[in-house]
């Protein structure tokens, strides 16, 4: 049974579905086209491809390291923010960690990621790197980093918080803001946009998917992309309909 967290965070099935249907590159153009420019986290890849990831942001923040505090032993203590992070991420969401764009030891191996995938996570992203990334690409939920990286979290990464604002690929990620990501990369959704953001996206994606047509078949950009012409934008609603879309 979900707790009331979850219950809260919880995205509703209808905008799900609709940013399941888009990619990264239309959700920064909406986003820009409402005044909001860095919204793509730099650097985190997918390991392998796959459908869309959507889900809410459940965060983790690293500090740098320090000798005397990150000791093997610190993974004893249930407390620990790492641990208790994954033991405590909602189902449906993605587990974002803010590495300081640090990839020189890992943000997370894969017993970790395996966990979350068996807590009902959406995804995992982070702006440094995972060791054993072999076993991360093969399991079922997306997973984004910037390189392998096998050294143990504790030679470079103080965990110090969960669930509170993060940066992740020079993006500020707030706890529930919407989390997309695609085989290019991903997309931070404030939260209060996203039923905005997700229509006008799959709008926006319904139509290039008529100008692409149209392009395959000799067509010009002209009157096109941008539709200034009245034919143009004539013909579209009639190929919409055929496609009843």
């Amino acid at each position: 049974m979900k707790d009331e967290t979850t219950s809260l965070m919880a995205l509703p099935p209808a905008l799900r579905a609709l940013l399941m249907q888009v990619s990264c590159a239309t959700l920064t153009t909406v986003l820009f086209k409402m005044g909001l420019k860095n919204v793509f986290l730099q650097g985190p890849q997918r390991l392998r491809p796959g459908p869309n990831m959507v889900g809410f942001a459940y965060t983790l923040r690293y500090i740098p390291a320090r000798e005397d505090l990150d000791r093997i032993e610190a993974f004893e203590d249930q407390s620990n923010p790492q641990r208790k992070g994954v033991e405590e991420c909602p189902e449906g969401a993605v587990f974002v960690i803010d590495a300081r764009g640090d990839a020189r030891a890992a943000s997370a191996g894969a017993i970790l990621a395996t966990r979350l995938q068996q807590r009902g996570c959406a995804g995992l992203v982070t702006d440094g790197g995972f060791r054993d990334t072999p076993e991360i690409a093969a399991l079922d939920m997306p997973s984004y980093h910037c390189r392998p990286s096998a050294p143990t979290n504790l030679t470079r990464h103080h965990a110090v918080s969960i669930n509170d604002p993060i940066a992740c690929g020079e993006v500020s990620v707030f706890p529930a803001d919407i989390l997309v990501g695609d085989d290019e990369g991903v997309v931070c959704i404030p939260r209060h946009l996203a039923e905005e953001v997700a229509s006008a996206a799959y709008e926006m994606t319904v139509f290039e998917d008529f100008v692409m047509e149209c392009v395959r078949d000799g067509a010009s950009i002209f009157g096109l992309y941008p539709p200034t012409d009245a034919a143009e934008r004539k013909r579209f609603e009639t190929w919409r309909q055929r496609k009843n879309r």
